[in-house]
C-alpha cells in the first residue's frame, strides 16, 4: 500500500502565481523544478580527508551523494590547522574536543556536500576561534553552512545554496549544546555574542501519582523556600538557583517532558518562513540528543514543532544528535526524519584536550589520544552507532514523490584508525537496518517497503482541492 500525501495548503493556495496575482506577502510556496533531489545524511564526524584513501566501498557512498541537487550532513567537528591555531580547547565542551584538519573541506566539497548544519554540542569545543576557522574553511570551498555566527541574528539566519533546480535555503538550531555556546543580540550598549541558534527546552521528569507523593514528602524535609509547594501536580528542588534544578510532574508515561522556549520557537519559525520567502526549497536543521543516545524515540516536543516548521515553509525536517536511527514521518508531502544517526564516526580524535585526559585518569606524558578516545567511548558504544541510512527524497509538483533509503555501515568490528567509514551494508545487514527504520516508523504511519535491498517510500499526490 502507498503512503499518500495530503495537501498542502502553503504549496497549493499561498502561491500568487497559481491566483494570477502580484506577491504581495512574500509567498512561502515551493517553487522546484520537476525531479529535484535532496540527500540527507546525520551526523560528519571527521578527522581526515577520505577521498583519496584506502577505504572499501566508500566510493559507492560518493556516488550517490553526486546525484543529488542538495547534499546536506551535520557538521559535527571544527576544522583548523592545530599548527597555526590561536584558540585553545574549553573548559566546558560537548563531551569531546572534535576537531579536524583543514583539508577536510575540500574532501567534503568532493565527496558532494554543498551544504551543512552547525548548531550542536561541538560548535565551541575550540572557543569563537574554532567557530570563526570552522566557517573561513567552510567557506573557501564553496560549502553553505548555518546555525553558527557572531550573534543570535546571524547563527538563526537562513543561508542559501543556488541549484540547477531552485534556490535552497538552511536553518539549522540545537536543543542541545553547552550552555556557554548560546549566541544572543546586542541589548542597548551591550553587543552581541558569537555561538550557535538555540532551541532552548525546559525539561521535568513525569512520575506517577503514588512517585509524586514520594517526592512531596523529601521536599517538604527540605529546609528552603519553595512557591510550588502549593502545585498538588508538580515537585520543584531548586538548590542552586544558577544552576537550575529539577521538576517532577504527574503524568500517564514514566519519562521525559520538555517544554520549548516560546521565544526561540518564535524566532526560528520566523526564520524558516524568512528563508523560505527568499528561496524555492528549505531545510530545517535540528540537533537533538534528548531523552538521551539511548532513547529510539524523539522527545516529546518534536513531533509538533517539526509540523511547525513545515507549516511556516520547511520542505524537509532533519534530526541528528543521539547517533542512531529514529522514525520517519510524512507531513504534508514532507519529510521528517526525527534522527538520521551518523554517516561518519571517524572518530581519531587528535589533540584532544588536557581536560579529557584527567576526566577518563590518563596521563599525557604516557597515554595517547587514541586510549583517551577509547575511554570516553567505555561502554556506550552500540553497535546502532555505526549503522545508519543515506535517504535520498525526489520531488515532483514540488511535493516528495519518492524517498529512498540506502542501509550503510560503519565498521563497528574494524580496529580503531579504519571504522568509522560508511559503505553499503551487505543484504542481510542492510535488511536488519531496514526492518528496524520500518519498525521506528510505524508509529508515525510510514510504510517502508524493501525493493532489491533499499528503503522505498513512495507518496501517491492528492490534487490540491
Amino acid at each position: 500500500m502507498e503512503n499518500v500525501m495530503e495537501s498542502n495548503s502553503h504549496v497549493a493556495d499561498d502561491d500568487p502565481a497559481r491566483q494570477g496575482g502580484f506577491d504581495k506577502v512574500g509567498s512561502i510556496a515551493t517553487n522546484v523544478a520537476e525531479g529535484f533531489t535532496m540527500v540527507a545524511v546525520g551526523d560528519l564526524i571527521v578527522s581526515r580527508s577520505l577521498t583519496k584513501g584506502h577505504h572499501p566501498g566508500f566510493s559507492d557512498i560518493v556516488a550517490i551523494l553526486h546525484e543529488a541537487d542538495v547534499t546536506f550532513g551535520n557538521m559535527e567537528t571544527n576544522i583548523f590547522d592545530i599548527r597555526s591555531f590561536k584558540g585553545s580547547p574549553q573548559a566546558e565542551y560537548g563531551g569531546a574536543y572534535l576537531a579536524s584538519p583543514p583539508e577536510i573541506g575540500p574532501d567534503l566539497k568532493a565527496m558532494g556536500f554543498n551544504i551543512v548544519s552547525r548548531a550542536n554540542n561541538h560548535t565551541l569545543d575550540w572557543g569563537l576561534e574554532g567557530m570563526r576557522e570552522t566557517s573561513r574553511l567552510l567557506d573557501e570551498n564553496g560549502i553553505v553552512h548555518a546555525g553558527a555566527g557572531e550573534n543570535l541574528a546571524q547563527a538563526g539566519a537562513a543561508r542559501f545554496l543556488e541549484t540547477a533546480r531552485g534556490r535552497v535555503a538552511l536553518v539549522s538550531f540545537a536543543a542541545r549544546y553547552t550552555p556557554m555556546s548560546r549566541a544572543c543580540d546586542p541589548a542597548g550598549e551591550a553587543p552581541g555574542r558569537p555561538g550557535l541558534n538555540a532551541l532552548r527546552l525546559a525539561v521535568s521528569i513525569v512520575v506517577s501519582p503514588e512517585m509524586l507523593e514520594s517526592l512531596k514528602q523529601l521536599r517538604n524535609a527540605v529546609p528552603a523556600p519553595d512557591p510550588s509547594r502549593q502545585d498538588p501536580k508538580r515537585v520543584e528542588f531548586t538548590p542552586d538557583p544558577y544552576h537550575g534544578g529539577v521538576t517532577y510532574e504527574t503524568g500517564d508515561k514514566v519519562g521525559y517532558s520538555y517544554e520549548p522556549n516560546p521565544r526561540d520557537v518564535t524566532d526560528i519559525l520566523r526564520n524558516i518562513r524568512r528563508g523560505k520567502q527568499f528561496s524555492d526549497f528549505c531545510i530545517a536543521a535540528s540537533h537533538c540528543h534528548q531523552p538521551g543516545n539511548w532513547s529510539q524515540e524523539p522527545a516529546n516536543y518534536e513531533q509538533s514543532f517539526a509540523y511547525q516548521l513545515i507549516d511556516s515553509g520547511a520542505d524537509a525536517y532533519v534530526g541528528h544528535g543521539p547517533h542512531q536511527l529514529r522514525g520517519i514521518e510524512i507531513y504534508k508531502g514532507r519529510p521528517i526524519f526525527y534522527s538520521l544517526g551518523n554517516f561518519f564516526l571517524d572518530d581519531l580524535r587528535s589533540p584532544v584536550g588536557a581536560d579529557m585526559f584527567e576526566v577518563y585518569g590518563k596521563d599525557p606524558r604516557v597515554d595517547t589520544d587514541a586510549e583517551v578516545t577509547i575511554a570516553s567511548n567505555g561502554d556506550s558504544v552500540d553497535t546502532l552507532f555505526f549503522e545508519s541510512v543515506v535517504t535520498v527524497s525526489r520531488f515532483e509538483q514540488n511535493q516528495l514523490a519518492e524517498l529512498r533509503l540506502y542501509p550503510i555501515e560503519l565498521g563497528f568490528s574494524k580496529r580503531f584508525a579504519n571504522r568509522g567509514v560508511p559503505r553499503l551494508a551487505s543484504a542481510a545487514q542492510g535488511r536488519t537496518i531496514l526492518e528496524r527504520l520500518q519498525k521506528l516508523s510505524k508509529p508515525f504511519g510510514t510504510e517502508i517497503t524493501i525493493d532489491n535491498g533499499v528503503g522505498v517510500i513512495r507518496l501517491q499526490p492528492i490534487s490540491p482541492q
